[in-house]
C-alpha cells in the first residue's frame, strides 16, 4: 500500500500478545479426544469480540477416518486481504518452473529492476535507489519475506497476471481477486484514469491524491475469504498444484520467510507456512494471515481476516487483540493435536476501535 510508514510499524505491537489471557495447565490424552474436547464457540468468541468485519477458519484434517476439526466464523465473507494474496503469484510462478531443477531455473531467470517496475512499499528493492538485474528466485523471496511491492510487480509481470487469475479460477477460489499490479492498484484507488499504464513519475504524482475508491472493490483489489485461503493452502501445501517434490519444497521454504509467523507470534515447535497482509488509512484498516502449520504429525490450515473502520490512521489496540486471538487459538489447537487438553481462558474483552494516528503503508 502507498504511504510513508514501514508495514512493521503497524504490526509490531502484535508481538506483545503472547502474554495475554494465559492458558490453563495441560493434561495428556489421545489427540482425537483432545481435539473433540475443544469448544469451537469459545474460539469464535475471541474473534467475534473484535470490531469491524471478521472472517476466520481453522481446519485440522481427520486421520484414520472421522470428521475434520473445523472452527470458522464468516469464512465465506469476501474481505480486503492485502498482501496475503501474493501467495497465488508465488504458486503460479513456481508452477511455470515446476521441475526437479526448479531452484536452478529460478536462479537463472533474470528480471529487470528499474523505473518501469518500481512500486511503493518496497523495503528491499527500495526505489529509486536500486536498479539492475535480479533473479526470479530473489524476487519471490522479497515478495514473501518483506512483502516488497516492486518484487511483487516483477513476479506478476514474469508469471503474467492472466495466468495468476486463471490459476485462482481453476482452483475454485470464487471470492479471490488480484489487481493487475500493485502500481495499478495504487493508481486505481487514487482515481487515476490510466491506472493500468502509469509510469514511475506519474505514480509519484498520483500517490499525492486522496483515495477515492475503497480498498475492497470489483476493479482492482486484493480480496479473498478465509474459506478460499484454507481451501487453497490445504491443497497447495500438500503439493496438489505441483508435479515435482522439489517445487513443493521450494514453495514451503519461501512461505517460512513470512514475518507474521514471529510477530504474532505463532506457537513454538510448529513448522509454519504462510503469507500476511495489512493496510491502514484513516477510517479503514485490514489485517490478514493465512497458511498452514505442521505439529505433532498433524496439519492445521488457517486463515484470519479483519477489516475495521477506526477513524485514526492506526489502531494498535485492535491489532494487539487480533494477534492475541490468533496466537491463543492456534496454541490451543497445537496442544490438542499433541493429545493435551487445555482449558480456554476467558474470551478477550471487546477492544477499543480507535488508536494513535499514523500515515498508512
Amino acid at each position: 500500500m502507498t504511504g510513508k510508514r514501514s508495514r512493521r510499524d503497524f504490526i509490531k505491537a502484535g508481538a506483545t500478545a503472547l502474554g495475554a489471557a494465559p492458558l490453563a495447565a495441560l493434561t495428556a490424552e489421545p489427540a482425537g479426544a483432545a481435539l473433540a474436547a475443544l469448544d469451537p464457540a469459545a474460539i469464535v468468541a475471541r474473534f467475534a469480540a473484535l470490531p469491524g468485519d471478521v472472517g476466520f477458519e481453522i481446519r485440522v484434517p481427520a486421520v484414520a477416518g472421522g470428521d475434520d476439526f473445523v472452527v470458522q466464523w464468516q469464512a465465506d465473507r469476501r474481505l480486503f486481504c492485502a498482501s496475503s494474496l501474493k501467495t497465488f503469484a508465488l504458486c503460479e510462478a513456481l508452477r511455470q518452473h515446476d521441475a526437479p531443477d526448479v531452484v536452478a531455473q529460478l536462479e537463472q531467470r533474470t528480471l529487470i529492476l528499474d523505473s518501469s517496475i518500481w512500486s511503493f512499499g518496497s523495503p528491499i528493492y527500495n526505489p529509486p535507489d536500486l536498479y539492475g538485474m535480479v533473479s526470479l528466485r530473489s524476487a519471490l523471496e522479497a515478495m514473501i519475506l518483506r512483502s516488497d511491492n516492486t518484487a511483487t510487480d516483477m513476479v506478476f509481470k514474469a508469471a503474467g497476471v492472466t495466468h495468476i487469475r486463471n490459476f485462482i479460477a481453476a482452483a475454485g477460489l470464487a471470492r479471490t481477486s488480484v489487481p493487475d499490479s500493485t502500481r495499478a492498484l495504487t493508481g486505481y484507488l487514487c482515481g487515476a484514469p490510466n491506472y493500468a499504464s502509469l509510469d514511475w513519475e506519474q505514480l509519484l504524482a498520483v500517490a499525492q491524491r486522496p483515495m477515492i475508491h475503497p480498498f475492497l472493490n470489483d476493479v482492482q483489489s486484493l480480496a479473498s475469504s478465509a474459506g478460499d485461503f484454507v481451501s487453497y493452502y490445504a491443497r497447495a501445501l500438500q503439493g496438489e498444484f505441483f508435479a515435482h517434490a522439489q517445487t513443493l519444497q521450494e514453495f514451503r521454504r519461501i512461505l517460512t520467510l513470512c514475518d507474521y509467523i514471529y510477530l504474532i507470534p505463532l506457537p513454538l515447535g510448529a513448522s509454519v507456512y504462510g503469507k500476511s497482509g495489512n493496510a491502514d488509512i484513516e477510517g479503514f484498516h485490514a489485517r490478514c494471515f493465512a497458511g498452514g502449520m505442521y505439529s505433532h504429525g498433524r496439519w492445521v490450515y488457517f486463515a484470519f481476516v479483519i477489516n475495521w473502520y477506526a477513524q485514526a490512521a492506526s489502531d494498535p489496540a485492535t491489532v494487539d487483540a487480533w494477534c492475541a486471538a490468533i496466537e491463543q487459538s492456534l496454541t490451543l489447537v497445537q496442544q490438542a493435536t499433541a493429545g493435551q487438553r487445555p482449558q480456554l481462558a476467558p474470551p478477550l474483552r471487546s477492544p477499543p476501535t480507535t488508536g494513535s494516528a499514523h500515515r498508512p503503508t
